[in-house]
């Protein structure tokens, strides 16, 4: 084996990359929970939209009280800019979920009857995004995930994704509450 393969691993792998891009492909999280980078996006597909949504529900706000709000959620670790969560807003308006009405110059933001509908209907998939970004907010700066870890992941990962059964809603909520659990326990360092 040459020196260049026993110091970096395989030519074409992921060993020889170092930084937060760095390890295994399986191991990057990108798409709304941490660890894939810097370009990695904070959030999943509709993700944002829930979180507004329901920041909304608790309180009427304006966009940037909006953003203001979700940085101190991640403990002044994230903040997203007016280009992502304007396009957002005015999405939540066309779909009749929000009601915006001028207020100090402003445009403040109101839960509408339909919007509340559609929080209670995705309450689950809401419940599942608070809980992450509390996983995340509190594990930001730690360590990289130590290789064993990262293979338990893998091992995870391969086990939901190599489901070929369809989900029944008693399935999906027995493994949601497992992963939540899970995800609770490592944050706070509860042992089993």
């Amino acid at each position: 084996m040459s020196d260049e393969h026993k110091n970096h691993g395989p030519k074409w792998g992921w060993a020889r990359r170092g930084g937060p891009g760095g390890g295994p492909p399986w191991a990057r999280f990108g798409g709304g929970f941490g660890g894939g980078g810097p370009r990695s996006r904070m959030f999943g597909q509709g993700d944002l939209r829930f979180l507004l949504l329901a920041l909304i529900a608790d309180k009427p706000s304006h966009g940037y009280d909006l953003i203001r709000t979700i940085e101190a959620r991640f403990g002044g670790n994230y903040s997203p800019s007016p280009g992502t969560i304007y396009p957002t807003l005015t999405l939540l308006e066309e779909q009749g979920l929000i009601v915006a009405a001028a207020q100090d110059a402003k445009k403040s933001y109101t839960i509408t009857d339909a919007g509340k509908d559609f929080l209670k209907e995705h309450a689950d998939a809401v419940a599942a995004l608070m809980a992450r970004i509390d996983v995340q907010a509190r594990g930001q700066g730690h360590a990289p995930m130590p290789e064993s870890v990262m293979h338990a992941v893998h091992t995870l990962r391969m086990a939901l994704m190599g489901r070929f059964s369809s989900w029944s809603a008693d399935e999906q909520t027995r493994v949601r509450e497992i992963l939540e659990k899970a995800a609770r326990d490592i944050a706070s360092g509860n042992k089993p």
